[in-house]
């Protein structure tokens, strides 16, 4: 075993402050059927997997909610939730669209209570960090037009984008306050700690954006802007999460003030690794690139040891990147891969 001489928490910030660490972060990603089947296959619980692995989680923080205690069968949102067996894994999916059948603001003040931000308490984050320095702490961000799909459905949410913007910007103004007041109580509760927060969207398909440039400058960018800046105010660096072919917007995301991109699906129409390094590698730091939708499940363990090799060469030319899957590891992995994953970029990403 080489000689490591940072920890989880050091290793992270040297690559986001572009110093070179001892060696390169791996960040692990999955659901649950996919870690239980990586715990047995390794014949040990989930901490110790990590560290055998040299795994460098983050420790998330957040608010526990102490509001008023939603209906039977709700959420704090009022979503209902039923789980889906996809053969594989098990998913929670959103089983009614709360906010759906409602056609103006009016309506939906009449009818529906938002959560506030006193519904969240934060006095445990404190014990929680403590004796835990030498991790990395993720708290705080947004992922808010997610939300609203689950809370309008689907196809609702992206027709209001062209039908019904008035709607749109009502409860996306909602959801970012609530997450910017979450934000900062967070940073407030333990100042100086948070390392990176979660500002995300998804907003690309296999092939291009989900949505226009014109509608995501309009509705989103704006919010997040206000979460970036209240990140950086507070020394905090801004992780960005974003499926897809998103190329057309990375530029745009830079300029808001993204620090980290993250799941780069390399495979995806203009996000190959080469390209994205030239044209964006000084200025963001690359998170995830081990394709989960092909090598990790359908590959040999060659070919991801291969892939991984590949990314620590043209993702991480001169720094700036942090190894990890791109998304959330399936069941249908092999643990084989998922072990490979890590022991190559153990063994070939030393600085």
């Amino acid at each position: 075993m080489k000689n490591e001489t940072m920890t989880s928490r050091e290793r992270w910030l040297a690559v986001l402050q572009r110093k070179k660490p001892d060696r390169v972060p791996m960040d692990y990603w999955a659901t649950s059927e996919a870690t239980d089947k990586l715990c047995k296959h390794l014949g040990c619980d989930y901490d110790e997997a990590l560290r055998r692995l040299h795994i460098d989680i983050p420790l998330p923080v957040g608010g526990h909610y102490c509001g008023p205690k939603p209906p039977e069968g709700e959420d704090i949102w009022g979503l209902r939730h039923c789980g889906i067996n996809y053969g594989t894994g098990v998913y929670y999916e959103v089983a009614n669209a709360p906010l759906g059948a409602y056609t103006s603001i009016a309506e939906i003040e009449a009818n529906y209570r938002w959560p506030t931000p006193d519904c969240w308490d934060y006095s445990h984050i404190p014990a929680r960090v403590k004796g835990r320095e030498e991790r990395c702490i993720r708290g705080g961000g947004s992922e808010p037009f997610l939300l609203y799909c689950m809370l309008r459905g689907l196809e609702q949410a992206f027709e209001d984008l062209a039908l019904n913007p008035e709607i749109v910007d009502y409860c996306l103004g909602k959801l970012f306050d609530i997450a910017y007041e979450d934000t900062r109580r967070i940073y407030e509760t333990i100042p100086g700690r948070v390392t990176f927060s979660y500002v995300a969207e998804d907003l690309g398909s296999q092939q291009s954006l989900l949505m226009s440039k014109a509608h995501i400058k309009r509705y989103l960018f704006p919010h997040m802007k206000r979460i970036i800046d209240l990140a950086h105010s507070a020394g905090v660096y801004v992780f960005h999460h974003d499926d897809g072919a998103i190329r057309d917007i990375i530029p745009d995301l830079i300029e808001l003030g993204i620090d980290i991109l993250n799941p780069i699906q390399w495979r995806l129409p203009g996000m190959d690794r080469e390209g994205l390094k030239r044209d964006f590698g000084s200025k963001v730091i690359f998170h995830g690139a081990v394709d989960n939708q092909t090598t990790l499940p359908f590959g040999s363990v060659a070919d991801v040891r291969r892939e991984v090799a590949e990314n620590l060469q043209i993702l991480g030319a001169g720094g700036g990147y942090i190894l990890g899957p791109c998304h959330n590891i399936q069941a249908v992995s092999p643990p084989e891969n998922v072990v490979a994953m890590y022991e190559a970029g153990y063994e070939l990403g030393w600085t």
